[in-house]
Parts: C-alpha cells; sequence; structure tokens
C-alpha cells in the first residue's frame, strides 16, 4: 500500500514490530526516534515504554512500575537522546536517560494541580527548549503550558480555557522550532498556536482536523501533523500549503496504513519513514510504519 506522493511518498511497512496491522496491547499515544534510530513505542499497557530497532527487533522495555499502566500520553527525545514522558493519570512527567534510569520527576505522582503553575491535571505532552528548559502542554485538566527550568523549576505558566489567542480547547502537544517558538497543537480548536519562549502568542495555524501531535523538519521547512480526525498531513512550514496527506475521509478503516481510530502520535527517523501510533481502537491499540521511497 503506497501513500503521499512526489519527493513525500510511503510504502506501508505491514507489521512492523509484529504490531503493524497486528492489535497491541493497550492504545499507542506516543512514538519516538533517538540519534541511534531507536524507536519508542509509548502504549497504555503494564510495559508501557517498548524500544525497537528499525527492523522493528525488540530491545528493551522501560518506565514498568513508574509509569501507570492506563494513561501513557507524550514522549519526546531530546538531542542527548534523554526521553520524556507524561503520565495523564498520574499527573507527572518523567525524563529518564539513554540507558532508562529515571532523572527527573516533574509534579507529585497521583496528585492533580487546578491552579496556574501547579503541577499537573493530566499533561499531555513535553519537549525542551535549546538552553534545556522544560515545556510542557497540560491539557486535559488544566488548558494551559507550563516553562520549567532544566532542572524542574517552574517558570511560567500561561493559556485557560477557550478560543482567543493564548486559549486552549485541549493543549494537547508542544514542540519547539529553531527559533525555540513552541508549537501547541490546540486540539478542540482545530488549530496550531506558535508562542516565544515567554508565552507571548506569535500566530496561529487553522483550519485542521483535530491535531494530535506534529513533527518539525525545519531544516527541510517541513512538518507532519497526526489528526485525530484520521488523517495524516504534510506541510511545507514557510508557505502553509499541503504537501500530501492520507486518511481524512471520516469513514473508520482496516485497510494498511488506514485508520480505525485516529493517529495520536507522529515522528520520523533519520531515513525519513513516519511512525504514527494510533487510539480510539477500543482497549487496543496500533502502530504505523510509512517507508520513505
Amino acid at each position: 500500500m503506497v501513500f503521499g506522493e512526489g519527493d513525500y511518498t510511503y510504502e506501508y511497512q505491514e507489521n512492523w514490530a509484529g504490531l503493524g496491522d497486528d492489535y497491541h496491547e493497550g492504545w499507542i499515544p506516543g512514538v519516538a526516534v533517538d540519534s541511534q534510530d531507536r524507536v519508542f513505542v509509548y502504549s497504555r499497557s503494564e510495559k508501557p515504554l517498548n524500544v525497537y530497532d528499525l527492523d522493528g527487533n525488540h530491545l528493551a522495555t522501560w518506565g514498568e512500575g513508574i509509569v501507570t499502566p492506563n494513561f501513557a500520553h507524550g514522549i519526546f527525545i531530546d538531542g542527548d537522546d534523554n526521553v520524556f514522558v507524561t503520565d495523564a493519570k498520574d499527573h507527572a512527567v518523567y525524563k529518564f536517560n539513554s540507558k532508562g534510569e529515571l532523572l527527573l520527576t516533574l509534579g507529585t505522582p497521583g496528585q492533580t494541580g487546578v491552579n496556574e503553575g501547579d503541577p499537573f491535571n493530566s499533561p499531555t505532552d513535553i519537549a525542551t527548549a535549546s538552553n534545556g528548559d522544560i515545556i510542557v502542554s497540560d491539557g486535559y485538566g488544566n488548558h494551559h503550558v507550563h516553562r520549567y527550568t532544566a532542572d524542574g523549576q517552574h517558570i511560567k505558566t500561561w493559556g485557560g480555557e477557550g478560543s482567543g489567542p493564548g486559549e486552549f480547547s485541549i493543549s494537547h502537544t508542544v514542540r519547539l522550532d529553531g527559533e525555540d517558538r513552541i508549537w501547541n497543537c490546540d486540539r478542540e480548536n482545530c488549530r496550531i498556536q506558535i508562542f516565544d519562549l515567554d508565552g507571548n502568542f506569535v500566530d496561529e495555524w487553522t483550519g485542521l482536523l483535530r491535531p494530535n501531535n506534529i513533527y518539525l523538519d525545519v531544516a527541510n521547512d517541513v512538518i507532519y501533523i497526526a489528526e485525530l480526525g484520521r488523517r495524516i498531513s504534510i506541510w511545507q512550514l514557510s508557505t502553509r500549503k499541503m504537501i500530501t496527506s492520507w486518511g481524512g475521509g471520516g469513514d473508520p478503516s482496516d485497510k494498511p496504513g488506514e485508520f480505525l481510530g485516529g493517529p495520536h502520535g507522529i515522528w520520523v527517523d533519520s531515513k525519513g519513514n513516519i511512525y504514527a501510533g494510533e487510539v480510539e481502537l477500543g482497549k487496543e491499540g496500533r502502530i504505523h510504519k510509512y517507508v520513505k521511497q
């Protein structure tokens, strides 16, 4: 099965890691790839974080006994191969080194915060700035974005529920571009909002299909978007013109590479291959790999 077009054409790899069209225990909200092209699959299961090579061979399992089994959510890997994850049920953010050793916990696991600056009420995602500051989207309960120092000291919080500039209806994903601007998937407002590092509103990108997650390839002027409206879309950053997309028809599909639920997490490896984690499949989830041609 082939998806995309032109320079962004992909062949779907069925049963990658034994998970492609087979079901995996628990939804798969997140996927990320480190500098060694190790693929991290983050799932709502008893073994939440599984590591694979590009061929789908299983390498390791992390997070058992730390991340709660049923609400793994966001994952991010920084330039030093530190792995950050959010646990939306336990209201916490965890940082692991490249060996899987826990380095930092933000928030008090099991304790919610409902005020600005209080960690957390179902945090959804995490990313880091060039200076090491940690940015957290606190989306399901608080509709906020938080900024912390690299060692976990709170700096600033902004947002609130709504549809105006700087407001959110589920602050779902954060990523930073080469200028340290924060790109936030404001999912239920069907847009991406862009902020500077101090939380000042810069711009918005509207008309999307409930964007769940993004991957920014600034060097190639491209953004990849996983949309809950059963679509993966690829756009030119500078013009905001769509390069290609697949899915988005509205009807669930169990065909290889298409979506029964919705793509929730997205990442691209060093070879240009796309990985997407899928949710809203009843009790199970799927991971998809699209091999660049």
